[in-house]
Order: structure tokens, then C-alpha cells, then sequence
């Protein structure tokens, strides 16, 4: 007997399930590193987040909606990295769990669950904390190599802090920033303050590595992200010549790399066509770049990217791909 189905009649072995594993081996190399530099209190912070939102998701399915737990398909785990990677490794474990319940609960599930979020989870959730708590927020902890236990924990400040208060005459900042500026070999391998999942240049990268060669993601949203955010600083660097522009340096600090890479390319918040996703990924590099010089935070990646994704319906639309042997557009329903 012939079953007749709705269109598209193929199979494909990728599923959500294997999507969601491939982006947590990809996040594996950033929380290594953030274990080396910042000791247990970074695991401890990852095993709450990701427990934190599994749990909160499970019961939303068991109890709320009453449908089948989707935890099996390992978004809310990758969600919990995510939201944990956007935060101090000093996080107090009930300021990571209220982070989880607006991530899972209010962003994702109040929608309908995975695909029909309008607004990236773990950028909500980080959001939300850094507007309630901006002291523990803004708290980063000295790395250390290999002080698992963190014995004699400092606070520093991080590199966008320190340039973003490099040519004011009037920040304190100012008088020992350029000398406190981390080298290139720090940022790459990931010796510096910040948020534990930002730090290291070279492990961000290798995710991105085993995300593109998995095809899990296309090159267009990075590339066009952190390529057009590094011309805009080098326009400026070579026009003022100022050390806050210097583009190498404001490209590798930050959350900028872990925000193109793993935020900017989620599947459900960002467009689908080609030509859509690079005036998505543009539209990311130009709002960074004017919050991060010209707004009150040091770093703009979170803003930007949920700022672009309340666009994306609108650039899906004005984007769509025009249909097979005319030069009409697609009409949607």
C-alpha cells in the first residue's frame, strides 16, 4: 500500500539530535580552556547551567505543556553551554539558575520550543543577568593556568574595558590601560579576563573548524560578521589613529568570535537564505561596532545579535529565493 505524504518526500540521517551533538563537541575545545585558566569554579558553573536548563525544560514539557520531553535532543544542553560560556566563572549558582529559567522557560518554551523561538536563548538569558546583576556580571576573575582550585582569586579588567577608556582624559582607566593590554599570544590562547567561553581565540576556532566541515553551519554568517567588524575598526584605526580601533585587538577580545560562530548561526533566529544571512551577519558587525565605541558597555555582541534577530523575519521575507526557471519571488502563504 502506498502511503502519499506531504512534501519534502526524502530522508536525511541529520536530525536536531545530531546537529546539537556536533555543536557540543565543537564548544568542547572553549571549555577546556576556561577549566585550565579559571579552575573548578568554571565547571561549576557549566554542569549548573546546562543541569539548570534541562531540568527546567523537562518540567515545562512534563507538567506545563504536557507533551513529550524534548530534552532528548540535546538543544538544552547546548543552550546551558552557551548561557555558561556568556558568563564570569564566578557566577553565584542561583544567579546562573534564574539566567536558565529566562533562557528556557520565557525565551524558548513560552514560544512553542525548539524552532519557534524568536530571540537566542543563552543571549537572553545573558542579558537579563548582566540588566539585573551588572557587579557579578561585570566581575572577571585573573586566569590562572592550572589553579583548579582557585587559591588567591583576582579580578581584573578586560581588554575592551581598558580600550574602551584608553583616549578618555577623564577615566582613571586610562592611566595604565595601554600597558595592561593583553598580547596576541594571551587573547589566541586564552589568558585573559572575560567571559569563560570568550577567551581563547584558537579554541573558538577549532569549534569553527568541526562546525563547517560537519556542515552544520555555512561560512557566510562568520566570515561576513567578524570580516566586516574588523574593516569597519581598520577604517577608523587608520583614519584617527587611535589605539581603541586597533582592529586585530578588538577582534580577538571579547565576545565577538563566540557570538559569530555559535549564536549568530542558530538555525531558528537567523535567516535562511544566503543573501539574507550576510545582511544579517553585516547588520551584527555594524551594531557591535557602534555600541562597543559609541555606547555606554565595552561589548555589544549580545545586544546586536538580538537586536538583528527581531529583524530576520523581515529579511527572510525581503530575501526570498526566487523560483526554479522564473524571475518571480517565492510568494509566501
Amino acid at each position: 500500500m502506498l502511503k502519499v505524504s506531504t512534501a519534502p518526500h526524502f530522508y536525511s540521517p541529520i536530525d536536531t539530535t545530531s546537529i546539537m551533538r556536533n555543536v557540543i563537541i565543537a564548544l568542547i575545545p572553549a571549555g577546556i580552556v576556561a577549566v585550565l585558566m579559571f579552575g573548578l569554579s568554571a565547571l561549576i558553573t557549566m554542569v549548573t547551567a546546562v543541569a539548570g536548563c534541562v531540568v527546567m525544560e523537562y518540567l515545562v514539557c512534563r507538567y506545563m505543556l504536557k507533551i513529550r520531553t524534548t530534552t532528548a535532543d540535546l538543544s538544552a544542553v547546548v543552550t546551558g553551554l552557551l548561557l555558561a560560556y556568556n558568563l564570569p566563572c564566578n557566577m553565584p549558582i542561583w544567579m546562573t539558575l534564574i539566567g536558565c529559567f529566562v533562557a528556557i522557560v520565557i525565551t524558548k518554551m513560552a514560544f512553542g520550543g525548539i524552532g519557534k523561538n524568536i530571540f537566542n536563548p543563552a543571549l537572553v538569558g545573558r542579558v537579563f543577568l548582566f540588566v539585573s546583576f551588572p557587579v557579578q556580571m561585570t566581575t572577571w576573575q585573573t586566569p590562572k593556568l592550572f589553579d583548579f582550585l582557585n587559591t588567591d582569586v583576582s579580578t581584573s579588567a578586560t581588554t575592551l574595558s581598558a580600550l574602551k577608556h584608553l583616549d578618555s582624559s577623564t577615566s582613571a582607566t586610562m592611566l595604565s590601560a595601554q600597558d595592561t593590554l593583553p598580547s596576541y599570544f594571551d587573547m589566541c590562547v586564552g589568558h585573559i579576563g572575560g567571559s569563560m567561553g570568550e577567551i581563547s581565540t584558537l579554541a573558538l576556532l577549532l569549534g569553527l573548524c568541526w562546525l563547517l566541515y560537519k556542515k552544520v553551519i555555512s561560512w557566510h554568517i562568520p566570515f561576513y560578521y567578524v570580516g566586516t567588524f574588523f574593516a569597519l575598526n581598520l577604517a577608523f584605526w587608520l583614519y584617527s589613529d587611535s589605539t581603541a580601533y586597533e582592529p586585530l585587538t578588538q577582534m580577538l577580545s571579547g565576545g565577538l568570535l563566540l557570538g559569530a560562530i555559535f549564536m549568530a548561526t542558530d538555525y531558528t533566529t537567523s535567516p535562511m537564505s544566503i543573501n539574507g544571512k550576510i545582511f544579517f551577519a553585516v547588520g551584527c558587525a555594524v551594531l557591535t561596532f557602534v555600541i562597543r565605541h559609541y555606547g555606554s558597555y565595552p561589548e555589544g555582541v549580545s545586544f546586536a545579535i538580538l537586536i538583528m534577530n527581531a529583524f530576520v523575519p523581515l529579511i527572510d521575507m525581503f530575501f526570498k529565493p526566487k523560483i526554479f526557471g522564473t524571475g518571480t519571488k517565492a510568494r509566501s502563504k
